[in-house]
């Protein structure tokens, strides 16, 4: 465990026996289905579905228990704001609500949080082993602590450290303002502008975000796209592409180290914001594919770049989370705490 949590309620014996849980994103949603004892976790089955080849939730996990006895919990993390136990997905057209998915199977409990916030329980049952650290910081000072997330979109959360365990909350900071630094980010900011009129730090930090800042430097600073590259771009997810090709392809070097660069940044506000003197966590799927660049110094260079406040960032420890499937491992732990 790297955290321990303060969860209300938290019932003397957890009577769940089988509890379904899920991370619902844009791009995939992974689903797992547990058997939990008072000490005990048993996996029963998990699987990974493309989200948007499904209509909604409900048809996923119709899918997914099908010659399955129904789990009396559902616990689902979900990208977007949940209001009333309902939520909206930033990226993809799709409202989970957790009334109806109750109804429909019958179940009384189904519990609605947000993925960040899940990726935040998630670190109740990570090891040592599923993380990378790229800033040792000073663990020794107690205090709030933030997680940020790029992958098909831009999430972010805090936990409150209330001085025994921390307390998890969602935000929507991905959706807040991207703040230009210099000329060239001025630049960037009005290319970005002109496409999609508001230009969020999403815009730059997520998959899509990884393909703007790419065809920003081809577009308008004129960099070279080589075309064995454009082919692989016919064939694959691009963002994963320019990833790949870090070291093959000016363009994507200059894109990554830019990807990176304001990763760094906006973290740095975040923490800011947070008083994260607990730690910075990043997840999300991007993270842990381009680890070497998030450890290659320019990460800690731009994340400690905010001034008279700079000696407040050097003490931070920044963990990467390694297990892609924290969100899923959250809402599982989430679930079986919230339970009686």
């Amino acid at each position: 465990m790297l955290l321990s949590f303060a969860i209300e309620n938290i019932p003397k014996n957890i009577k769940v026996r089988r509890l379904l849980a899920a991370d619902v994103g844009a791009t995939k949603t992974n689903i797992a289905l547990y058997d939990i004892g008072l000490e005990s976790w048993k996996l029963v089955k998990e699987d990974k579905y493309l989200s948007s080849a499904f209509p909604g939730f409900i048809a996923i996990a119709e899918h997914f228990l099908q010659d399955t006895v129904l789990p009396e919990v559902m616990s689902i993390g979900v990208a977007g704001p949940v209001l009333n136990n309902k939520a909206k997905l930033a990226n993809l057209h799709w409202e989970v609500d957790g009334v109806e998915i109750a109804n429909y199977f019958g179940i009384k409990s189904v519990y609605l949080l947000n993925d960040l916030e899940a990726t935040a329980y998630g670190l109740a049952l990570l090891e040592k082993k599923d993380t990378s650290i790229i800033q040792e910081g000073d663990a020794s000072i107690q205090g709030n602590a933030a997680i940020i997330a790029p992958g098909t979109g831009l999430g972010e959360a805090g936990l409150f450290w209330n001085g025994r365990n921390y307390h998890p909350f969602a935000t929507e900071g991905g959706h807040c303002d991207f703040a230009p630094r210099d000329s060239f980010d001025v630049e960037l900011y009005t290319f970005l502008q002109q496409k999609f009129g508001h230009v969020s730090w999403e815009r730059v930090l997520c998959g899509p975000g990884i393909v703007n800042i790419y065809e920003f430097l081809k577009e308008m600073k004129k960099m070279q796209e080589p075309g064995w590259l454009k082919q692989e771009f016919g064939k694959n997810d691009a963002a994963a592409m320019i990833s790949k090709y870090v070291h093959d392809a000016d363009i994507c070097l200059k894109t990554m180290e830019l990807f990176v660069r304001y990763l760094a940044l906006e973290s740095a506000n975040l923490v800011l914001k947070l008083k994260a003197t607990g730690g910075l966590f990043i997840g999300g799927g991007i993270a842990p594919k381009v680890l070497p660049l998030l450890q290659n110094g320019v990460f800690r260079t731009n994340f400690r770049q905010s001034g008279r406040l700079n000696y407040l960032l050097d003490i931070v420890p920044v963990t990467v989370l390694m297990n892609t499937k924290t969100a899923l491992l959250g809402a599982a732990f989430y679930g079986a705490h919230s339970s009686g």
